[in-house]
């Protein structure tokens, strides 16, 4: 790897540090007696909280055109977080904490991006920002693997599971430490890219191939997605004569267009719905090791099948390839809730996580596609941030509302509801000719 740009093994081991605390920091608060509408409330706090971090975090770096104290800081907040969740007491401490996490890691986003393209013309700019979400993603992955490890041998030792989860946090924090020096060693010269030309130039990127970051992801739509939306949103509705935002977002959408951004907003709402309450529904059929382990599964069914799902999407019709992957995953939400009845625990969920991580691949290239064909060249960007930054929100607002029904109705009129939900997006698919 190029000197300059060995920092990206240390930004891959903070991101191994926040991966395997995506996971923990749920099955924590549970240890703690949180409730099930309270575990949805942690996963929707996560979705929103890092955008107002990230768009002031861009605003300064543009200002003040430096990046290092950014990075250095978002790994040391990293650290330090990590390291104070064993104290916390309470699920309000864990919750507070957990947001946070998420401020900081997300504010750095739209810093990373600038660093990465430092010093290289235009044309490897595609190149690099797949570089950047690719350590991230596999660093994640990896944090999900120590987690899987350390909870299946700490109990081995005869240390209680409360314990060793904060045993697995101090050693987290420990990763995300490390990761603080060797960025502090290896970051590289000063900027050369203003904010400004990056933004022109991002906008044009064709974001077709960008690694395993973006995909990698139990929690479908992050802090990330959102602030990214939410630029390109803004970006794409400026008046080109003078620059002025358009009032309404949709204006100049065709109304296939805006059946489908509706449809987004729907299945992504079934698909929080499901994943709000899934770390209680897990935590108490398997241990923590097992949960994840599980987790693991969809993730890497995500993974192996990103190139396959972007093929078939070339091969047919994409918005018939993303109905049959709603189907697919609808069918699947109801289907986790029998699947412990007929097979062992832990490969029944694996495999279930594992084929609903595959149909989040096929879903994910074929939305892009789907909205490119549905834009016009004109509003192109705008759409794009539109479908992103209404998938995300939709998200924070399902995470809540799952917790909530779980804890009133149970976990099979939550997934069924979650189901129900991801059916009722398909049909408005099939409607965005």
């Amino acid at each position: 790897m190029d000197r300059t740009r060995r920092w990206l093994i240390a930004w891959g081991l903070g991101y191994a540090a926040v991966g395997g605390a995506s996971v923990l920091v749920p099955l924590y608060a549970i240890a703690l007696d949180a409730s099930l509408a309270f575990v949805g409330l942690i996963a929707a706090t996560a979705a929103l909280v890092g955008v107002p971090g990230a768009l002031a975090w861009a605003a300064l770096a543009a200002r003040t055109n430096r990046r290092r104290p950014f990075v250095l800081l978002a790994l040391g907040a990293t650290a330090g977080v990590l390291a104070l969740v064993p104290l916390a007491t309470t699920p309000a401490a864990v919750l507070a904490l957990n947001a946070a996490l998420w401020f900081v890691v997300a504010a750095a986003v739209p810093v990373l991006n600038l660093i990465v393209v430092e010093g290289a013309p235009v044309e490897e700019w595609d190149g690099r920002i797949a570089s950047l979400n690719a350590w991230q993603g596999y660093g994640w992955v990896a944090g999900l693997v120590v987690g899987t490890a350390w909870t299946l041998a700490v109990p081995r030792f005869g240390v209680d599971p409360i314990t060793g989860q904060r045993m697995l946090f101090l050693l987290l924090a420990v990763a995300a430490t490390a990761a603080l020096l060797l960025a502090r060693v290896w970051y590289p010269e000063p900027s050369t890219v203003s904010a400004e030309r990056f933004r022109r130039v991002y906008d044009r990127l064709s974001r077709s191939n960008w690694g395993a970051g973006r995909y990698l992801r139990a929690s479908l739509y992050g802090p990330t997605r959102v602030f990214w939306g939410l630029r390109t949103l803004r970006n794409g509705t400026r008046s080109r004569r003078d620059g002025a935002g358009s009032r309404n977002p949709l204006a100049g959408f065709s109304p296939s267009l805006r059946r489908y951004v509706l449809a987004v907003v729907v299945f992504s709402l079934g698909f929080a719905v499901f994943w709000g309450p899934v770390p209680a529904f897990l935590a108490g059929r398997v241990d923590d090791g097992a949960v994840f382990g599980v987790y693991l599964a969809g993730n890497l069914g995500s993974a192996v099948c990103y190139g396959p799902a972007g093929r078939l999407a070339g091969r047919y019709a994409p918005r018939t390839v993303q109905a049959a992957a709603l189907a697919g995953r609808a069918a699947l939400f109801p289907g986790v809730a029998f699947v412990a009845l007929v097979l062992p625990a832990l490969a029944g969920f694996s495999l279930m996580f594992g084929l609903i991580g595959v149909t989040w691949a096929v879903i994910a290239i074929t939305s892009a596609s789907i909205v490119t064909r549905l834009a016009d060249d004109g509003n192109r960007g705008a759409a794009l941030g539109v479908q992103a930054a209404a998938a995300g929100l939709a998200t924070a607002v399902g995470s809540a509302l799952g917790g909530v029904v779980a804890g009133a109705a149970g976990y099979l009129p939550t997934f069924g509801l979650g189901a129900a939900l991801v059916f009722a997006g398909l049909a408005l698919v099939m409607l965005a000719r």
